[in-house]
């Protein structure tokens, strides 16, 4: 029996391999699902009972039909080899696409409901189109006809400005590039040296459900959604259907058609526009002319200048004649009021009453003279009370009765003995007048008093 290495024996076991299964169909779901950063693809197909390791090379995986994930049941197209480097077989890639249409609906129903419960299709979040976008920006791919159909189609209806934003419209990375068309639009600037799009359209020519599969992927319903620029879905034929379709603000059976809702005909608005113009100057000619002949009308209720002017003339002389006779009728009753009240002033009556206001004149005088006087005395009268109070109140009345004020040298009153010294110069005031006068010797000692039965009432000074 020969001998091998474990190399030698691997290196056989992997051409035995590759040889027996040059290429087969292996039906599987994904689990494990990596993206190296090499762009590599690893991943296991599996069923209820076993296991095979899956690998997909960078070329390969660019030009897959389907975005892997995992859960997703597919049939993988490739060839077995084996990895001597861990003594396991695996399968190697080349193309890939869904087990079945309903595993694929099935996938799409569940992330629409995903999508849904976010509020990314809510009607509400749908805007209004422009009605005559300046600039429309376009997410297709540069090359096919979709492009050519909405450039020539605008052209018909209303030429307008076009910005092309190229992008893949399936295969691997064809998401990305859409998602990322969709946002750099709504980065532009307004006022910007690449003018801002006032409306985007993203379209797509017709295909299979697995070629329009990047218009169903999250990365672009988000981007959809996410615009705040009003965005028209117009992804396949009528009967296509993306979730693209549900977050867009219009969805347009075809590109054709979404060309159509983008801009109106511009024959159709010139035909608006002068239609309204004709119909705009047959009411001003019609209004013009209704207003002329009210005009006429008036006119002809109106009398003439110069009868206007007989009539005023006419009231004139009227009311003159009028004036004329209101002012005779007034000096006629004006005098024979005059006649009447100079009949009533007669010398006797006036001298009569002349006298009568002279005698009541007079008892007027009298009554105001004595009155005055009265007055006067009673007047008196008040102001001599208050005098005479004070007068009693005075100490001169204390003086009339004996009692004498001696006053210092600083011209006060003096109340004590002690107060006078030997020798002192003093005044003392008496009823009827002043005396200056000397101390003589000291103090003599106040006389002893016997205590009386009773506490004498002290007696205040009067100073």
């Amino acid at each position: 029996m020969p001998e091998y290495t474990v190399t030698e024996l691997s290196l056989r076991l992997k051409r035995s391999i590759e040889e027996s299964f040059g290429w087969v169909r292996v039906r599987g779901e994904i689990s494990g699902f990596k993206r190296a950063a090499s762009g590599h693809l690893y991943f296991s197909l599996k069923d209820a009972d076993s296991v095979l390791d899956g690998v997909c090379w960078k070329g390969s995986a660019a030009r897959l039909g389907v975005k892997p994930e995992d859960g997703m049941e597919v049939i993988c197209s490739g060839k077995l080899t084996s990895y001597p480097g861990r003594s396991k077989y695996q399968m190697v890639v080349e193309r890939m696409e869904l087990a079945g249409l309903g595993a694929l609906m099935a996938l799409l129903e569940q992330r629409k409901q995903k999508l849904a419960a976010e509020g990314l299709f809510a009607p509400e979040r749908k805007r209004p189109l422009p009605y005559l976008p300046r600039v429309i920006g376009v997410v297709t791919s540069p090359t096919g006809a979709v492009i050519r159909d909405i450039l020539h189609r605008l052209a018909d209806r209303f030429p307008t400005h076009v910005l092309v934003w190229p992008v893949l419209v399936q295969g691997e990375g064809a998401a990305e590039q859409v998602a990322k068309a969709i946002r750099g639009f709504n980065a532009l600037p307004e006022g910007g040296a690449v003018p801002r799009p006032d409306l985007l359209i993203v379209a797509r020519g017709g295909g299979s459900l697995e070629d329009l599969m990047a218009f169903n992927e999250e990365v672009v319903v988000r981007a959809a959604a996410a615009s705040d620029i009003p965005l028209i879905s117009a992804v396949g034929h009528e009967t296509d259907t993306t979730l693209i379709d549900f977050a867009s603000d219009r969805r347009a059976p075809t590109p054709t058609a979404a060309a159509e809702m983008a801009v109106p005909v511009r024959l159709d608005l010139v035909t608006d526009v002068a239609g309204l113009d004709e119909r705009l100057r047959r009411g001003m000619t019609r209004l013009a002319q209704e207003k002329r002949r009210h005009l006429d009308s008036l006119g002809r209720g109106l009398r003439g200048p110069r009868e206007q002017l007989d009539m005023a003339r006419q009231r004139f002389d009227d009311l003159s004649d009028r004036l004329r006779h209101a002012l005779r009728v007034g000096v006629a009753s004006q005098r024979a009021r005059m006649e009447t009240a100079m009949a009533r002033l007669r010398p006797a009556l006036l001298k009569r009453e002349v006298v009568d206001y002279g005698r009541r004149l007079k008892d007027a005088d009298a009554r105001l003279l004595r009155a005055i006087r009265q007055r006067q005395a009673d007047a008196t009268q008040r102001l001599s009370q208050p005098a005479k109070l004070l007068e009693s109140l005075s100490y001169r009345n204390v003086l009339a009765r004996g009692f004498a004020v001696v006053y210092g040298a600083d011209g006060r009153a003096l109340n004590s003995a002690a107060a006078m010294a030997p020798g002192a110069a003093v005044a003392i005031e008496m009823q009827d007048g002043r005396r200056d006068a000397q101390i003589v010797g000291g103090a003599a000692p106040s006389p002893k008093r016997s205590s009386p039965a009773t506490k004498p009432v002290k007696q205040e000074s009067l100073f």
